[in-house]
C-alpha cells in the first residue's frame, strides 16, 4: 500500500502498512473524510514525521487524540495552527516551560520549532471527528504509533520520551530506561498539572541529559 510519509519513516514502517488492521484502518479514515468532517487536514495525517525524520529525532512527546475543534490540529501533539487560541493544556505546558527554563510564553502555539529540532510530537489516535473527542481511537492508529515508538526505543540510543499522564505512561511502558531517558508527570490539563505537572521540569531535565550523551540541547 501506498502511504505518502515521509520516507525515512516509510522504510521503517513499510511492513505496517502491509498489515491488515492498517488497511482496515485505511478504509475506515478515508470514509470518514469522505462523509464527515475530520481532523487535522488529510495532508497533515503524518505531519509529525513529516516535520522530524526518524534520523533526526532526539526526543518523543506523547500526547493521545488530535484537537477536535476547527482550525486547531496540524498533526503535531499540543501544538495548534498560528493564530488559533491557545488551548489549556498549551498554557500550562507553556506555564512550566517559563518555571523550568525562563522562557516566556510565545504567543503562537504552533510547535513547529520544536519538531524542526528533533522532537517528535506523536499522538497515539492521528485523526478524529469534528467535536467529537476519541472518535477514532481503537481502529488501529494505536497499533501503528506503537511501531513507531518501538522502532525509535530499539533502533536509536538516548533518546528522551516525555510521557504525560497515565495513557502516556501506558503506551511507553516497554521503553527500557537503561538506554533512554524516560521523563514521567501527571498530564497538562488543567483536571491533572497541579498534581505534578507543575514543577517537573521535563524541559531542563531533557536538555541535561542530552548534552550529557554528546546531543544538542533543544532550543525550547
Amino acid at each position: 500500500m501506498d502511504v505518502k510519509i515521509e520516507l525515512s519513516w516509510k522504510i521503517r514502517l513499510a511492513a505496517e502498512f502491509e498489515k491488515t488492521y492498517f488497511v482496515n484502518l485505511t478504509k475506515f479514515v478515508k470514509n470518514e473524510y469522505a462523509t464527515q468532517t475530520v481532523y487535522p487536514q488529510g495532508n497533515k495525517i503524518f505531519n509529525a514525521f513529516e516535520k522530524t525524520p526518524f534520523d533526526k529525532v532526539k526526543a518523543v512527546i506523547l500526547g493521545q487524540d488530535p484537537y477536535h475543534e476547527p482550525g486547531q490540529a496540524h498533526g503535531l501533539c499540543f501544538s495548534v495552527n498560528d493564530g488559533v487560541p491557545l488551548p489549556p493544556s498549551l498554557q500550562n505546558i507553556y506555564k512550566e516551560l517559563y518555571d523550568d527554563m525562563g522562557v516566556a510564553p510565545s504567543p503562537s502555539g504552533n510547535l513547529e520549532r520544536w519538531a524542526e529540532q528533533g522532537v517528535l510530537l506523536l499522538n497515539a489516535t492521528l485523526t478524529v471527528r469534528a467535536h467529537t473527542a476519541g472518535s477514532h481511537q481503537n481502529k488501529g492508529w494505536e497499533e501503528l504509533t506503537d511501531a513507531v515508538i518501538h522502532k525509535i526505543a530499539e533502533e536509536k540510543k538516548n533518546m528522551v520520551f516525555i510521557l504525560w499522564g497515565s495513557y502516556a505512561q501506558k503506551k511507553g511502558a516497554f521503553i527500557d530506561p537503561r538506554n533512554h531517558l524516560i521523563i514521567k508527570s501527571a498530564h497538562p490539563s488543567p483536571l491533572s498539572a497541579y498534581r505534578g505537572f507543575f514543577g517537573s521540569k521535563p524541559f531542563s531535565k531533557a536538555n541535561e541529559y542530552l548534552i550529557n550523551t554528546g546531543q544538542t540541547a533543544i532550543n525550547w
